[in-house]
């Protein structure tokens, strides 16, 4: 604020001896004394690609696809074994949250509203910028649990934020996200969005569907809420289709490439083939995405990585690594896909919160994945023989389970929102890793704090949120995780 004032300040002495037209020759779009809110938010969407990624710093992103064994471990035999206990989120608010909180400041404030208008109507820029705030702590929460929210990006305010519940966290998410889609209006569309290309239409529809996921996620603590936001969301329109499907682009290019393709050529380190657990799944129920969701080995043949087990039983070359649909250089990340809507919406039935069919929404479910994954390859003769085997074939008395073993497919390469499913249904059933590292026996059902930063800086909140929450570690179920 003291910032700006000085600029408009010195821009006023100027003018008093300037020539006439010296403001209109001082408005610069490029200036950096300028806030550029379209550089920030092509920087905050390039974190939520990343945040979609399979291989990210010290692991932090494919954690979460290891722990529901759709990828293992090649060459170091650790993180399948829950080695990481403690991640840190701490880029995340430095980064992405803190633009995001720039524009909405940039775009409310009387002294900046005005010349960053030039980047999309103030509105819009509001409306986008608070969607991804809630989408990325939305994705914090479910991987930590509680965390600070209402206090956090005060800057030199508040220093020392304190954590808020995470069952206050979901309240305040399904109010942002149906507030921030009522808040777009018929003005300019807010450039440097490389997510939706500043469609308010697909931003609409976005807020909806993770209104309806985060409703979802309350099956189990509070379903009468979780109905309720539920039902209200798809009444507002969630994706409609394939089309719809959200997804970062990633580039043919150095710079902006698929992580994957880096650690499989780039850096030819192939850390992380598709686990042997995924693969003979796949391979029992004759799935025909099995080659667009894994590569077959040098032999031709389709073999995932023995799951956990050390020492490693051979070379990268003798398994399967992601197929290129997903590991190409410009191989696209999914965000959230019009196949995880049938399902929530199938298992939303069949716990009896919609009048709709259970069965045909699992297998329109299924019909969708194929669609996206298989692409023109996909047939109606392969679906129907697909839905046809008895492991796939709806059945009642089984329909949960049915309906998160086939989510858990679909969500291949989404490790986030497969872990989301399979700490609150059960299923798939999976064993845990043989001999773990981090002194439990279970898959982990959360990540551990940053406790450098959160245990030496933030000590009172940290001991605070222990004291509420339960021990910092991997077994302490988040709010929405119960049994």
């Amino acid at each position: 604020m003291k910032l700006y004032k000085s600029i408009l300040f010195a821009g006023l002495m100027l003018t008093t001896v300037a020539c006439s037209d010296f403001e209109e020759m001082n408005v610069n779009p490029n200036s950096p004394l300028l806030p550029n809110t379209a550089s920030l938010f092509t920087g905050a969407i390039r974190t939520v690609g990343t945040m979609n990624s399979q291989v990210g710093p010290a692991g932090f992103n494919i954690t979460p696809a290891l722990y529901v064994q759709q990828f293992g471990d090649v060459t170091y035999i650790e993180d399948s074994r829950y080695k990481t206990i403690n991640f840190s989120y701490n880029g995340l608010y430095a980064g992405p949250l803190v633009n995001l909180q720039a524009i909405i400041d940039q775009n409310t404030n009387e002294a900046t509203r005005a010349s960053v208008a030039t980047y999309g109507s103030n509105n819009n820029q509001i409306a986008i910028a608070r969607i991804l705030k809630a989408y990325i702590y939305q994705w914090m929460t479910d991987r930590w649990g509680d965390i600070p929210y209402s206090q956090a990006l005060k800057g030199d305010q508040n220093f020392s934020p304190a954590f808020d519940k995470q069952q206050d966290i979901y309240t305040d998410l399904f109010k942002e996200y149906k507030e921030a889609a009522a808040q777009f209006d018929a003005g300019a569309a807010v450039k440097g969005d490389i997510l939706l290309s500043g469609s308010a239409a697909r931003w609409k529809k976005f807020a909806a569907t993770q209104r309806m996921l985060a409703a979802l996620q309350l099956s189990k603590v509070d379903p009468t809420k979780g109905k309720a936001e539920f039902t209200a969301a798809v009444a507002d329109g969630v994706l409609a289709s394939n089309a719809d499907n959200v997804r970062y682009t990633y580039l043919s290019d150095a710079n902006n490439e698929n992580p994957l393709y880096t650690n499989y050529v780039r850096s030819n380190r192939k850390d992380f083939a598709v686990s042997n657990t995924f693969v003979d799944y796949l391979k029992k129920v004759s799935d025909p995405r099995l080659p667009y969701l894994a590569a077959p080995n040098q032999r031709g043949e389709y073999v995932g990585v023995p799951y956990a087990v050390f020492p490693a039983t051979g070379p990268a070359q003798n398994f399967s690594l992601a197929a290129t649909t997903v590991a190409a250089q410009n191989a696209p990340a999914n965000i959230v896909t019009y196949a995880e809507v049938l399902f929530a919406q199938a298992e939303a039935a069949k716990l009896g919160w919609t009048t709709g069919n259970a069965k045909t929404l699992y297998e329109s479910a299924i019909k969708a994945s194929l669609q996206q994954w298989m692409g023109t390859a996909y047939t109606d003769a392969a679906y129907t023989a697909y839905i046809a085997q008895p492991d796939v074939a709806y059945n009642d008395a089984k329909g949960i389970e049915l309906i998160a073993t086939q989510r858990w497919i679909a969500l291949f390469n989404q490790g986030t929102s497969a872990w989301n499913s399979w700490r609150r249904t059960g299923f798939p059933v999976l064993k845990p890793a043989a001999s773990p590292l981090n002194g439990g026996t279970a898959i982990p059902r959360r990540l551990a704090y940053p406790v450098a930063t959160e245990g030496t800086l933030n000590t009172a909140n940290y001991n605070a949120v222990i004291a509420s929450q339960g021990p910092d570690d991997p077994y302490t179920r988040v709010w929405w995780d119960k049994p």
